[in-house]
């Protein structure tokens, strides 16, 4: 197939996908912006008849703002423990060749295969005995843990990439493993450091089964667990439940937005071979 029957069918290929993927998000926010009354009463894909910003002045009435607070301090958490010591682990990966390194990274990618589902058992025992149950930090440990893995996946293939001359160059310098990589590695590495930032950021704002499992006072819930006490809270109130939706992606989309271009250069730079 060649030509423009090739074409229309890319096309119409795209045209699905982006249906796939706006229609829900323009739902989300049209019937956060209906009453209680409108939404079962107006088509679920019309425009609002008579918008409203009761919903979101309902959630932020509530307890939306310790549920956000929790969720950035666990995210944030979360993030910078993952992202320093997979930088450590991937700087030592690159900079000594030989079987231990070669060994350790097959570990890290072992922890790939492993499911959260398999392990949340011994997770929660280990809380336990922490004696870190029902706080937040009890959320951050593991959340960190299970990012570890692809974080380091990507940050080698990344550092990988970096010319062997530079390091010689520290070397005869008299520059030590630190001084590399807080000098050398970690400000050329910034775009990828950054792309696993946001995606692990990601991970764990969306996390479900750790907050779950871990915690049990509302002052602890983070807002993915919130959003069903929310559900339970308003009933049939569907409006003010997707306003509690908006409201908990806007976040994470305000650190994409402002991350983006390096993002896309972590993307592409540390995948160039």
């Amino acid at each position: 197939m060649s030509g423009a029957p090739r074409r229309a069918l890319t096309g119409g290929a795209a045209l699905v996908w982006t249906a796939l993927v706006v229609v829900p998000v323009y739902w989300l926010v049209v019937t956060s912006l209906r009453s209680r009354t409108d939404f079962t009463t107006d088509s679920p894909l019309a425009l609002p008849g008579r918008p409203t910003l009761d919903n979101y002045k309902t959630v932020l009435d509530g307890d939306f703002a310790t549920y956000l607070l929790n969720s950035v301090v666990v995210t944030v958490g979360a993030v910078v423990l993952t992202v320093a010591a997979a930088l450590m682990a991937s700087f030592s990966i690159v900079r000594y060749t030989n079987s231990w390194s070669r060994l350790s990274f097959r570990m890290y990618l072992l922890g790939l295969a492993i499911p959260l589902q398999a392990v949340i058992i011994p997770v929660y025992l280990l809380i336990i005995r922490m004696d870190m149950y029902d706080s937040l930090l009890a959320i951050v440990l593991p959340s960190a843990a299970f990012a570890l893995p692809i974080t380091v996946m990507i940050l080698v293939s990344f550092l990988r990439d970096i010319p062997r001359s530079l390091f010689e160059a520290m070397i005869v310098d008299g520059a030590g493993d630190w001084r590399m990589l807080f000098s050398l590695v970690a400000p050329m590495a910034r775009p990828a450091l950054m792309t696993v930032a946001v995606y692990d950021g990601l991970q764990v704002w969306n996390g479900f089964l750790f907050p779950l499992i871990l915690t049990q006072s509302g002052d602890k819930a983070v807002l993915p667990l919130a959003l069903t006490l929310y559900r339970g809270q308003f009933g049939i109130d569907v409006p003010a439940t997707m306003a509690a939706v908006v409201l908990s992606t806007l976040p994470m989309l305000a650190v994409f937005l402002l991350a983006k271009r390096q993002l896309v250069a972590g993307l592409t730079a540390g995948f160039s071979k």
